[in-house]
């Protein structure tokens, strides 16, 4: 079958069809696709009942898988998925769902924020794969913005103040914004900041996108207070209602997003009730600071 893909929002966001991800793409496939991301930014696959495998075979055609080391506080003894998939649900080794007051659901409760995969890492995330498996019977709607019109909207002067601005990004500064502030000493190693720009050129359509994120903390340069201020007056303009679509889940959907061009956050859900969503991430293959490179 061809592959098309229907626009859902004036900016970005398409919904493909034609694609079955339990087999193999082919070339032509996969191309399609990735240009389809470069376009849209998000992309929408319904009725995709695939297992693990099948969404890490599908998640390679578009690069190295992303190793999941030291984006979450909960132990490798206690993982609940081991197929290499990152667990974005609220579930424990189990199959429940987490007491509330479980310190990987408290950690976990930073995924409400505005945020861009992987920012905390020296090299940041390209594309994510979110499958849904459980779907939640109340909330927990994800909301995609696109980090490219919200850029072109930008006054000239503004553009020209955070052209070449770097800032700092750390899971403890997303998750010290709601409180959670308890860390071991191996955790606060491994979750040092990070140094990324704040405005990013796509390498293939060279539009230039806002690169923000919960996990942005500081600016180099720039007092922490007024650094804060001015990152918090970019999110607000980018997460403006004409810039961001919000997906409404509904069982097996896969929802692939790219990193470089857009931030998401997930809505509020009931806790009491099972969310099993499972998330394949393809790594980023440069750091956005040549210095880091060395790292």
């Amino acid at each position: 079958m061809t592959v098309t893909i229907r626009q859902l929002h004036p900016h970005f966001f398409g919904e493909v069809s034609g694609v079955d991800l339990r087999k193999p793409l082919t070339a032509d496939e996969t191309r399609d696709i990735e240009a389809g991301m470069d376009k849209y930014a998000v992309l929408l696959f319904r009725d995709q009942d695939i297992t693990d495998e099948q969404q890490l075979v599908f998640a390679r055609n578009f690069g190295e898988r992303e190793s999941a080391r030291g984006g979450t506080v909960t132990k490798r003894e206690d993982y609940r998925l081991t197929s290499g998939l990152n667990d974005v649900s609220n579930l424990g080794k189990d199959g429940k769902p987490l007491p509330r007051d479980h310190r990987t659901h408290l950690f976990n409760l930073g995924n409400c924020l505005w945020h861009s995969d992987s920012s905390f890492r020296p090299i940041p995330a390209k594309f994510s794969l979110l499958s849904a498996r459980v779907v939640n019977p109340k909330g927990g709607n994800t909301e995609f913005a696109d980090m490219r019109a919200a850029y072109d909207a930008l006054d000239d002067e503004t553009k020209a103040e955070i052209e070449d601005m770097i800032c700092e990004h750390s899971l403890m500064y997303s998750r010290g914004s709601l409180g959670f502030l308890d860390y071991s000493e191996e955790e606060k190693q491994m979750f040092k900041p990070v140094l990324q720009r704040l405005v990013r050129t796509h390498p293939v359509h060279r539009r230039k996108s806002l690169y923000l994120s919960s996990h942005a903390g500081a600016i180099v340069g720039m007092s922490v207070p007024e650094a804060r201020l001015l990152l918090r007056d970019l999110t607000e303009h980018a997460t403006k209602p004409e810039f961001v679509y919000v997906h409404k889940w509904t069982l097996h959907d896969l929802v692939m997003w790219d990193n470089r061009q857009t931030m998401h956050r997930v809505r509020r859900y009931d806790q009491s009730q099972p969310r099993d969503m499972r998330r394949a991430t393809v790594a980023g293959t440069e750091p956005t600071v040549a210095q880091q490179a060395a790292e």
